[in-house]
């Protein structure tokens, strides 16, 4: 199953940040700390090639802090880009951005040149939160929903120092697979984008694979690594008494536990991909994006190669 999900607003947040951006000086963008790789948005790069990048690996107390590490290492590996690992809801961190910006446009600055900061990211990945924790004030709505900020704000965090927030957004097509599924379990993508059971699958894939133990401790079982990933649903779904007539289980309320269980972080400390691993399935994802691309030309080749049929 591919989940995709690219409502209205999102092509006005497209112009909007396309129209802004010729007078930011830097951009955050906010990441989400557990899967760092698929909650940046490829069209976001795109749209603000050239400018100064900082990244904001958000909720990294809900994140293995391992992986954080490594996640850090790599943005910071890259040209024009800092990146900071960041918990929205404790103030003192929160207030390390403005540096982080400062550092990034160090000719900005003063009522003169005021800086002028643009805050992306993808929906549901913390942002309103994050403003309201810096501004100290309900300046942005907040929700367990995605799109809740639906139009530009303007937000002075110092007489110098300008932030613009714009709705969260994704991008027009998810070309790798694992990127759909992790986003749709962080609650990225609307409800109606994808399918609970084949999330849940997918996120106990992963979770038997480099967290079993958390995932044998929170659902009391064992041998977690033994089990085909349908078996593993069904097993959570009895433990938490997802049931149905005859003793048989109920798969949407396992599925549902599972997400949730994801969500909150009652799991543990979890991030479901590497620098390493997220790399390895941008390259498939490209290369299958290119056969895919190749075959589409050759139709239409083939199509125009043709002769008329009769009667045309």
């Amino acid at each position: 199953m591919a989940i995709q999900w690219f409502p209205g607003h999102m092509h006005l947040t497209r112009k909007a940040i396309t129209e802004r951006v010729k007078d930011i000086d830097v951009v955050i963008e906010l990441l989400d700390a557990r899967l760092p790789g698929s909650s940046a948005n490829p069209l976001l790069a795109e749209l603000t090639a050239g400018r100064p990048s900082l990244k904001v690996l958000n909720k990294q107390d809900l994140a293995d802090p391992a992986r954080t590490a490594l996640w850090l290492d790599w943005y910071n590996g890259q040209p024009g880009t800092r990146a900071i690992g960041l918990d929205a809801s404790v103030t003192a961190p929160a207030r390390a951005l403005i540096d982080a910006c400062r550092a990034l446009a160090p000719n900005r600055g003063g009522m003169v040149k005021p800086m002028r900061v643009l805050i992306c990211g993808i929906p549901n990945v913390g942002k309103s939160t994050l403003i309201n924790t810096l501004t100290g004030r309900r300046a942005a709505k907040t929700g367990d929903e995605a799109g809740i900020t639906k139009m530009e704000q303007r937000i002075t965090l110092a007489d110098d120092f300008y932030l613009f927030d714009t709705p969260g957004m994704l991008w027009p097509r998810i070309v790798v697979a694992q990127s759909g599924y992790h986003l749709a379990a962080s609650g990225a993508v609307g409800r109606n984008a994808y399918d609970d059971e084949e999330v849940a699958l997918e996120l106990l894939a992963v979770l038997k694979r480099d967290y079993p133990a958390q995932l044998e401790a929170r659902f009391r079982l064992q041998d977690v690594g033994a089990l085909p990933d349908e078996d593993l649903l069904v097993e959570v779904g009895r433990q938490r008494g997802a049931l149905l007539g005859k003793g048989r289980v109920n798969l949407q309320k396992a599925a549902e536990v599972v997400i949730h269980e994801f969500r909150s972080a009652t799991l543990g400390r979890v991030t479901l991909e590497t620098p390493e691993s997220f790399e390895q399935w941008l390259e498939s994802a490209r290369q299958a994006e290119a056969e895919r691309e190749e075959k589409k030309a050759a139709r239409q080749r083939e199509r125009k190669g043709r002769p008329a049929a009769p009667g045309h």
